[in-house]
């Protein structure tokens, strides 16, 4: 079995035997997830992280480029119930939570849920929509409930939103506030393909067939399962000096309008911690905190990633300044 040394040389082992399995299990989801969506792994294993870090994603992108078809194809693996809106500049929150309709027969009112009453909620091009219909999500997405008519309904559990955005200088658009922005764990983008993987995509089937032919491979409850594991990968005091350094970084250092907030360090933390679940192992090393910064850091610092997703202008300069060891 191997081994791993810690800050002070106490040898830990990988994963033990029941979550060894439990992180296996990853990887026929993984690999179903790549056959629809060709040539786009790290972005597949950010998407997959967020999720066992119990976190919600933005995925923006130009049109086309296959994000609502992502949001799809990860419903159906996971086996999660899913609800797919189609944002525009006339919706109204009552179109995503639902409204109360008077009953004639029963003489009261009786509430007809929305498409927000699901395990997985896709909301498709989320800035095409005001922002009082994007903060009918608000509620949702940070306490899994929604209040309508003065009551409170708990939503569906596990529940995440999977948003879409397009490119803010696209005409009709309406910018997420940094609010909105801060309640997603993850902003990712796809980009184009690589000229191997578009020839693939040319030659292959349509997307939708491939789509409708993806098999539930775990459950629900597999699912809270592994975002229990998750939350016991085990983080050493050393690798959480080099969190607490790079956040600190981004509130002290010249040329961040503004730093990362608690919630953000503690998304960073989380999603290091699930990618380090995806690679099978049950301790948190710098380099899974490197490889979700980028998609954690990015929508919360300001002035940082404007050219959707072909630099990373703020988390790179930030790698390059914060040291690994102190």
């Amino acid at each position: 079995m191997m081994l791993c040394c810690g800050k002070a040389g106490r040898a830990r082992p990988l994963l033990d035997n029941n979550n060894v399995a439990m992180s296996a299990a990853l990887n026929p989801v993984l690999t179903a997830l790549g056959n629809v969506i060709l040539g786009k792994p790290e972005q597949i294993k950010l998407s997959l992280a967020c999720l066992l870090a119990r976190g919600h994603l933005l995925i923006e992108d130009l049109p086309g480029m296959g994000k609502t078809t992502l949001a799809e194809a990860l419903a159906r693996v996971l086996g999660l119930s899913y609800q797919r809106i189609q944002f525009t500049s006339d919706m109204l929150p009552a179109d995503i939570i639902g409204v109360s309709i008077f009953n004639p027969q029963a003489q009261q009112f009786e509430f007809r849920a929305g498409p927000v009453f699901t395990q997985l909620l896709l909301a498709d091009e989320i800035n095409r929509t005001t922002p009082k219909t994007q903060s009918a999500l608000l509620e949702a997405m940070e306490e899994h409930q929604v209040t309508a008519d003065g009551t409170t309904r708990k939503l569906p559990q596990p529940f995440f939103v999977i948003a879409t955005q397009n490119p803010s200088t696209q005409m009709g658009t309406f910018p997420l506030p940094e609010s909105q922005l801060d309640r997603f764990l993850m902003r990712i983008q796809l980009g184009y393909p690589d000229p191997r993987a578009e020839r693939l995509l040319l030659k292959g089937g349509d997307r939708r067939v491939l789509l409708a032919g993806l098999k539930p491979l775990s459950s629900p409850k597999d699912l809270q399962d592994w975002q229990q594991a998750v939350g016991k990968v085990h983080v050493s005091d050393a690798v959480l000096d080099y969190v607490q350094r790079l956040v600190t970084h981004t509130r002290t250092a010249p040329g961040f309008q503004h730093g990362l907030s608690p919630r953000g360090s503690l998304a960073l933390l989380r999603a290091a911690q699930a990618w380090a679940f995806v690679a099978g192992r049950d301790h948190l090393q710098p380099e899974d905190v490197q490889a979700v910064l980028p998609a954690v850091a990015e929508h919360r610092l300001r002035g940082g990633m404007e050219d959707h997703g072909r630099t990373h202008s703020l988390t790179a300069q930030l790698l390059k300044a914060v040291d690994v060891i102190g």
